[in-house]
């Protein structure tokens, strides 16, 4: 199995678990990380380059997937528009420049772990997932758990994953701290805002999102 990775803050549980799991699977599963930032995750998926992966949704849709995804049920604090005199899209992302787009959010789209890092320096910004849940009252769903083939294989991924909560390693995260310049305290605290639970409200939000992104076109 070849697994794109993103190395954001935002998927350091599933990591996690991922790193478990294939070893008490061993046998079964032999995975391969093919690692990048979600646009170039999004290209390697579509190629084929890579099995599986966490698909911006706006690239997702018509794709198998499981119901796991980057999900916020209000703010996110890592999808922010910054004032800026210009509209400037995140090269970074693709599902995020349609959301500022959607909701009329006119600056800088910033995301990751660098929209968190500005995010704790309390600089002037709007949190796109917050704005969201204002406008439409359903959470955001930023990107999906897709896969080409081996369908029982990511629902079993998806089943253990969800049924119980993954504790991080304290070395983990550290070297997750050293790499962003973010406190160990500052990413537990971050991580609390997100969710994977591609739960009924969730795929709400996901079909709005659809919806509002078709009529941009």
């Amino acid at each position: 199995m070849v697994f794109g990775k993103i190395e954001y803050l935002n998927l350091l549980p599933f990591h996690v678990f991922m790193k478990r799991f294939t070893k008490s699977n061993q046998q079964k599963m032999g995975l391969n990380y093919n690692k990048g930032v979600p646009s170039t995750i999004n290209k390697k998926f579509l190629a084929r380059r890579v099995d599986a992966a966490f698909i911006s949704s706006i690239r997702a849709k018509n794709h198998r997937h499981v119901d796991l995804g980057i999900i916020a049920k209000k703010e996110v604090q890592s999808v922010l528009v910054i004032p800026h005199a210009e509209d400037v899209s995140d090269k970074e992302s693709e599902t995020s420049n349609v959301l500022a787009r959607i909701l009329k959010v006119k600056g800088e789209v910033l995301i990751g772990d660098k929209a968190l890092r500005y995010y704790l320096e309390n600089k002037p910004h709007t949190d796109l997932a917050k704005e969201w849940n204002t406008q439409y009252k359903t959470p955001f769903v930023f990107a999906l758990l897709c896969y080409h083939k081996d369908k029982n294989t990511y629902k079993n991924i998806q089943k253990n994953f969800l049924k119980r909560k993954v504790n991080i390693p304290q070395y983990l995260l550290e070297k997750a701290s050293r790499r962003t310049h973010i406190s160990k305290s500052q990413i537990l605290h971050y991580l609390e805002y997100i969710s994977y639970d591609l739960d009924t409200k969730a795929k709400l939000g996901l079909k709005k999102f659809y919806n509002k992104a078709k009529s941009l076109s």
